[in-house]
């Protein structure tokens, strides 16, 4: 498999394995490529964006998504979910109900931070929420490499779920719990008295030697993680 992520505007990590910076609020999103499915680490804030990644998957890889993870319930990695028919989607054990009880919210939010209104709306009407919860962890078997969906949280917040996928370079998606373009963001649905144990549980999950992927921000190593844990745990005590 020769998947050649820079002419697609992805940056690669490892092996079939790479991650996008999308436009607007820096939001992560990373693809993982085994022999027989495609797992994405979330989609987006609108359908659009959905849609654009979707192709730009499909390019890299020949194939189209069948699986998706979510890291947290926040409009810039969730609204683009409904552009991947067909795919399994998972996330931390009560993140659908969130999602489903929690519309409005998510409506209110993508539109405060600059989504148009009829846009996030159309999203909103069309969220797909997962259908698969991860209690504690998940092993996914992608064909060739198996992937592991980690639920870490509550931190950033209340159903954070993060992906480790094994190699010669280990590679850990961390969501919002780790944020390197800006300070990590704690709003009314974090925990913040349990975000530093979910850093805790991110480094024992990926070790010292492992690249960390933020959820927005360059790529950072564990000493990074470890001191915004630190940081964190000064801010909240």
């Amino acid at each position: 498999m020769n998947v050649r992520w820079e002419e697609h505007g992805w940056e690669r990590i490892a092996p079939e394995v790479g991650r996008r910076r999308l436009p607007g609020w820096d939001a992560t999103v990373g693809l993982v490529v085994g022999e027989d499915a495609v797992l994405l680490y979330d989609t987006g804030s609108t359908l659009r964006e959905g849609a654009e990644i979707r192709a730009q998957a499909q390019a890299l890889c020949g194939r189209r998504v069948t699986h998706i993870a979510l890291s947290h319930a926040h409009f810039d990695h969730v609204l683009g979910t409904a552009a991947f028919s067909g795919a399994r989607v998972y996330g931390a054990v009560g993140l659908g109900e969130l999602l489903l009880r929690g519309r409005e919210s998510v409506l209110a939010s993508a539109v405060r931070h600059g989504v148009p209104a009829p846009e996030a709306a159309s999203a909103v009407d069309a969220l797909v929420v997962p259908r698969h919860p991860v209690t504690g962890e998940w092993t996914l078997d992608l064909g060739g490499r198996q992937v592991l969906l980690a639920n870490v949280g509550p931190g950033h917040s209340g159903h954070d779920l993060a992906l480790f996928v094994p190699g010669g370079r280990e590679v850990v998606f961390c969501g919002d719990l780790v944020e390197e373009s800006g300070e990590p963001q704690a709003g009314d649905d974090a925990v913040p008295a349990r975000w530093p144990a979910a850093l805790d549980r991110l480094l024992a999950l990926g070790g010292e030697d492992a690249v960390y992927v933020p959820g927005h921000g360059a790529v950072v190593d564990a000493a990074f993680v470890r001191a915004q844990r630190d940081a964190l745990a000064a801010r909240f005590g």
